[in-house]
């Protein structure tokens, strides 16, 4: 059989990358993200504490003039007198030493709240430089960059926050603190922090997701998942980025990004369908191709249902990923030169392929050369009219071989 351009199946598959895959969180989550964050920057910015600041603590003395001022700031309320306030304290206490931090935040802040993102970028950059591991900074970023649709800041200050986060776990204890007392601060402030960390993974996976182009889609959710390999969207990141690569046709790094993350997740039953597709199509690696497309129908049975679909619905996904594993089989029968196996496979296929025409027509088509090797051409006349009975882009390819086989036949006279 024609080999198929990859493209023509990529679509499919990007839908269907798993049976236990998370929904992308909802615009309601998002806004209850949104929602939560000025009380989370009222706790953890105006006043932080040390158990809960990563990054250098600036203490505040009460009744100081840092105070003082920083107090009367908060309080105002008219745009314009807030921004007088916080220039007449960057010139002045604010200047000096740690101060300065205080003063580049409270610009982000300004900045943010007035939707001048690419003022918030330049304070934010030099808090970096003053403080680079300033977690509440690298989520005021965060957000400043979503809010702003800045997909590629979004990425960049999303690893910002993941390399602060991980440099902050493995940092040994400060002078004249045991190790034992470190790692119990170390927990506590992770803890506290635990509200922030989890808006950042929402806000940088979303933008991720959202990007429309495929390949930089693909590009920001692998970063995502390489960022934030404990987080609860890694492996979603990770499979998604593999079918957006796949769309894009980069296989090599849809190769990658897939075997990389069935390696880590042996039982993901969207790189395991992915990868027996892909390798089954292409004539690849087909031993390979065969345990994957077994594994999956097993997997399948015992899958808990994931959240949000319907028995409906969810019964549908599991028919259509046991129609696509057996028609992967079928297709590694065919290289395999094995082509009554191939049809019976096909065969079986068919009716758990009927609810996606391209899938379907796909699967007839195969099914057509597998019983033109059998020399059963009238079955495959019949399975090739069936791949062009609904639209799909084997369609015109399955008119073609039919109109081949409409064709008399010439013998040459003995």
């Amino acid at each position: 059989m024609p080999q198929a351009k990859t493209m023509l199946i990529s679509r499919r598959l990007s839908r269907r990358i798993g049976p236990s895959r998370r929904i992308p969180l909802s615009r309601k989550a998002l806004v209850l993200a949104s929602s939560l964050f000025p009380f989370i920057l009222m706790f953890c910015v105006a006043r932080p504490l040390a158990a809960q600041q990563i990054g250098k603590y600036v203490p505040i003395q009460a009744g100081s003039e840092v105070d003082h001022a920083m107090t009367e700031i908060n309080a105002a309320t008219d745009p314009a007198q807030k921004l007088a306030l916080i220039d007449k304290f960057a010139a002045g206490a604010g200047s000096e030493g740690d101060n300065q931090i205080l003063t580049d935040s409270l610009y982000v802040d300004y900045y943010t709240a007035q939707k001048n993102y690419d003022k918030a970028f330049e304070y934010g950059d030099k808090l970096f430089a003053l403080d680079p591991d300033n977690f509440q900074n690298a989520m005021n970023m965060v957000r400043a960059a979503s809010e702003k649709g800045d997909a590629e800041k979004l990425a960049a200050y999303g690893e910002k926050a993941a390399a602060i986060l991980k440099r902050y776990k493995g940092s040994p204890a400060p002078t004249g603190t045991s190790p034992e007392s470190w790692e119990g601060q170390k927990a506590q402030a992770l803890a506290n922090n635990k509200d922030g960390i989890t808006y950042v993974e929402q806000l940088v996976f979303n933008g991720a997701y959202q990007t429309k182009d495929p390949a930089k889609r693909a590009s920001y959710l692998a970063r995502f998942g390489q960022a934030f390999p404990d987080s609860p969207y890694a492996n979603q990141a990770l499979g998604m980025a593999a079918a957006a690569y796949q769309q894009a046709q980069n296989a090599p790094k849809m190769l990658e990004v897939a075997n990389g993350l069935l390696a880590k997740d042996p039982n993901n039953i969207g790189m395991l369908l992915l990868l027996s597709d892909y390798y089954s199509e292409k004539g690849e690696q087909l031993d390979k191709a065969e345990a994957y497309a077994r594994k999956i129908p097993p997997l399948l049975d015992t899958a808990p249902k994931p959240e949000g679909m319907t028995d409906d619905q969810w019964a549908k996904q599991k028919a259509l990923q046991k129609g696509l594993a057996l028609s992967a089989l079928g297709q590694v029968n065919i290289q395999k030169k094995d082509n009554a196996q191939a049809a019976e496979n096909f065969k079986a296929a068919a009716p758990l392929l009927k609810s996606d025409d391209g899938s379907y027509a796909r699967n007839q088509y195969r099914l057509g050369f597998a019983l033109l090797n059998l020399k059963k051409n009238p079955e495959a006349k019949e399975a090739f009219t069936q791949a062009a009975s609904v639209n799909s882009p084997y369609k015109q390819l399955a008119l073609d071989k039919l109109k081949d086989m409409a064709k008399p036949v010439h013998h040459k006279a003995s």
